[in-house]
C-alpha cells in the first residue's frame, strides 16, 4: 500500500512556473513507477508525465514536453513535477499516481494508487 499526498498547486500567471510535490507513505517506494495526470472539468484524467522504477525512463505528453520535468527522490519518497512556461490550457487538477508495474505508464488505468489532487490555475 502506498499513500500519496500532493502539494504545490496554486495560481500563477502564464509564462510562470510551479513545482508540484508528491510525498509517499509506505514501504518500498523505490519499486513503484510514478506518474502525474491531470483532469479538466468534465473530462477524463489525462497523462502528463511518468517515470519507470525499473530503469528511470521518463515519459511526457506532447503538450508538456520541453516545459515539464518529472523527478524523484526515493530516500525522501518524493516525486516532483517542475512546470515551466505555464499556459492557460495547463489549468487543471493534477494528480500524483504510483504503481508497482512499469508498462503502459501513460494509461491512468494502470495505476493503483492516487493522491487527492492539487489545483493548478494559470491566468492570462
Amino acid at each position: 500500500q502506498v499513500q500519496l499526498v500532493e502539494s504545490g498547486g496554486g495560481l500563477v500567471q502564464a509564462g510562470g512556473s510551479l513545482r508540484l510535490s508528491c510525498v509517499a507513505a509506505g514501504r518500498l517506494f523505490g519499486t513503484y513507477s510514478v506518474g502525474w495526470f491531470r483532469q479538466f472539468p468534465g473530462k477524463e484524467r489525462e497523462f502528463v508525465s511518468a517515470m519507470s522504477w525499473t530503469n528511470g525512463n521518463t515519459y511526457y505528453a506532447d503538450s508538456v514536453k520541453g516545459r515539464f520535468t518529472i523527478s524523484r527522490d526515493n530516500d525522501k519518497k518524493t516525486v516532483i513535477l517542475q512546470m515551466n512556461s505555464l499556459k492557460t490550457e495547463d489549468t487543471a487538477v493534477y494528480y500524483c499516481a504510483a504503481d508497482a508495474g512499469w508498462e503502459r505508464l501513460t494509461d491512468p488505468r494502470e495505476f493503483d494508487y492516487w493522491g487527492q489532487g492539487t489545483q493548478v490555475t494559470v491566468s492570462s
